[in-house]
């Protein structure tokens, strides 16, 4: 970022320039309402409609539709966690991540960036990661569209063998049956346990 440049310059200088004169309208958030738990961000009746909106509102229209969603209630935890999802959802990590998944990976720098912000200025990273995941969701469509299917129970190893099948199929390079592994390990593991096993592996290979 230049020097002398604030988050507003910023923003008014990228592709959001079409937000601005809603962005100002939006609610405060205080720094209370901005900390989120872990348990958050997970596929649920209450957060699909809101993570729907995100993945099918053309991008033209979208900064526009959650400011309207934002106004009538929708808080700051809300939008983070089904702008999370949605683009787990619809943004291939294979076979590098990295490219079009920034638009994942991103959303926490994002979110780190809103919570040292002040109160009237932390949805404006969210609305770039809005905007940044059209963009990316439009690439992967064009590359032939891709969508985080149903996990296969049937892959999902008991919870007492859920370490040792994840070790395996890592080592296997094994995609489905790590796949399943995952899934079992997310239900099943402390996540520091977890992390310091998809650490192990993560060094492995820059493609991973």
């Amino acid at each position: 970022m230049a020097e002398g440049m604030d988050r507003r310059d910023f923003l008014a200088s990228s592709a959001v320039v079409p937000a601005l004169p809603f962005l100002g309208q939006l609610p405060v958030v205080a720094a209370q309402e901005a900390q989120v738990q872990p348990q958050l961000v997970r596929f649920e009746d209450g957060i699909e409609p809101l993570v729907r909106l995100i993945e099918e509102t053309p991008a033209e229209r979208l900064l526009e539709e959650v400011a309207r969603r934002i106004k009538k209630g929708t808080s700051y935890r809300q939008l983070l966690a089904a702008l999370f999802l949605a683009g787990v959802r619809n943004i291939p990590p294979r076979p590098n991540v990295g490219f079009k998944f920034h638009a994942v990976l991103v959303i926490h720098s994002a979110h780190q960036a809103a919570l040292a912000g002040p109160d009237r200025d932390r949805w404006l990273p969210l609305f770039w990661c809005l905007d940044y995941f059209k963009r990316a969701q439009g690439q992967a469509i064009r590359e032939g569209g891709w969508r985080m299917k149903p996990v296969a129970e049937g892959r999902v190893p008991a919870a007492e063998q859920a370490q040792t099948a994840f070790r395996e199929a890592m080592t296997r390079w094994d995609e489905e049956a790590a796949d399943g592994a995952a899934a079992a390990l997310a239900r099943h593991v402390p996540v520091h346990e977890a992390f310091e096993l998809f650490a192990h592996f993560a060094a492995r290979d820059f493609r991973d």
